[in-house]
């Protein structure tokens, strides 16, 4: 297949989709292959050598999060030797923004595409200001995490379940529109 002919099948695929979200469940119940010592980060493979800066706080965050490191220090220990594994959103079928990291206790929203039967996941946004996508990992951040993970994500999830799912592009087009 010639270049051409695969990027129009890639866009007629695109176009044909029809993404729609149709639940929430912790990372470790719902992505493909979660784990407990697994961490998932947007981009390609990387160590932690190779990691940014804002990857590294946001790897630091995720295990404090987790309970599994109370410093960056003890953040790098565990991946440098190990016990916690870095893998890219893509090898599990999830995605992530900027310096994102999903930890396995972490809420995840399910959007299934009704065209082709395939799922994705991604994690929760946390709003603007200080965040984990951008490498921070205050008290502040790590508060606002506990919020999402354990007050609104349930109800969250509960109202989603109750509409039964919901059409992202529509969701979409009401966004784009809401400053008209």
């Amino acid at each position: 297949m010639d270049i051409e002919k695969a990027n129009d099948e890639a866009v007629n695929r695109m176009m044909e989709a029809r993404p729609m979200l149709v639940g929430m469940g912790k990372a470790i119940d719902v992505i493909p292959g979660m784990r407990d010592d697994l961490l998932l980060h947007a981009g390609p493979p990387i160590t932690w050598e190779r990691a940014s800066g804002p990857m590294r706080g946001a790897i630091t965050g995720a295990l404090i999060y987790e309970g599994k490191a109370t410093s960056m220090e003890e953040a790098q220990k565990l991946v440098e030797s190990g016990a916690v594994k870095l893998e890219p959103c893509h090898h599990h079928l999830s995605v992530g923004p900027m310096a994102g990291v999903t930890s396995p206790s972490m809420w995840v929203y399910i959007v299934e595409n009704k065209t082709h039967g395939n799922k994705t996941f991604s994690n929760v946004n946390e709003g603007y200001g200080k965040v984990l996508r951008y490498g921070a990992y205050s008290d502040e951040v790590l508060e606002r995490l506990r919020w999402l993970n354990e007050v609104m994500s349930p109800v969250l999830a509960k109202a989603i379940e109750m509409s039964g799912w919901l059409d992202m592009r529509s969701l979409l087009s009401v966004a784009l529109h809401m400053g008209d």
